[in-house]
């Protein structure tokens, strides 16, 4: 049995897991996915990390796996709890003292552009995006059952964890890493993803089918992968 810590994306919550926790659980793995403070603008990488080891704190050497945006928080993870493994899941790297968004003017590449903006903003927050552009963003390949939870489900999300300097100090981390890209993500860009992971975390990034959110259109796939 393996004990898994799962830490969802921007505007997400830890309902997005719900194929992939009952996959998990199905084959008698222990899961965790946790809520975190997307709404909170005072809430950063550390807030996040916090809560997420508050939640997992009765799990034994979890396997942490950070979606998208979770992947500037989890490689905090390791200070705050044991961990057995850190699982970035078409997630952005940290870079130690350098915000997101500075990385994205050193490396524009990073995102898949059409789709990185949300349809309105406002101070501190992204109030939303419309369906239209969620469901191509994010969810293109999912079930309709699944898209309609989600679009009911997305909250606002706080720009804090995007614009404040990464706080993480080591790095890479000093537990064992992998990461998963999807070949059709359009919002992280698969070629910036076999480019950098590498030369980051000196790992060969594992390639998936499909979109941003594998944990609802491929959770057996993703299972297989993360459990192995």
């Amino acid at each position: 049995m393996t004990d898994v810590l799962l830490l969802h994306g921007a505007r997400h919550s830890a309902w997005c897991w719900w194929r992939t926790t009952l996959e998990l659980e199905r084959r008698g793995h222990r899961v965790v996915a946790v809520d975190l403070p997307v709404e909170d603008p005072e809430a950063g990488a550390v807030r996040y990390a916090a809560v997420a080891a508050e939640a997992g704190a009765d799990l034994s050497d979890p396997v942490v796996v950070g979606h998208s945006l979770a992947g500037l928080v989890i490689g905090l993870l390791p200070g705050l709890l044991p961990v057995s493994e850190l699982v970035f899941l078409c997630a952005p790297l940290p870079v130690p003292g350098r915000s997101l968004r500075e990385q994205q003017e050193l490396e524009p590449d990073i995102f898949v552009r059409e789709n990185l903006q949300p349809d309105s903003m406002r101070e501190g927050k992204t109030v939303e995006r419309s369906a239209e552009s969620a469901v191509a963003a994010f969810y293109h390949d999912c079930s309709a059952e699944d898209v309609e939870l989600a679009l009911g489900e997305l909250r606002p999300q706080a720009t804090r964890p995007m614009t404040e300097p990464s706080p993480v100090s080591q790095w890479p981390p000093a537990v064992p890493c992998r990461y998963i890209l999807c070949r059709d993500d359009r919002i992280l860009n698969a070629a910036w993803c076999r480019r950098a992971v590498p030369e980051r975390l000196g790992v060969v990034p594992i390639e998936l089918d499909g979109s941003h959110s594998p944990f609802l259109s491929r959770p057996v796939e993703l299972v297989d992968v993360l459990i192995g």
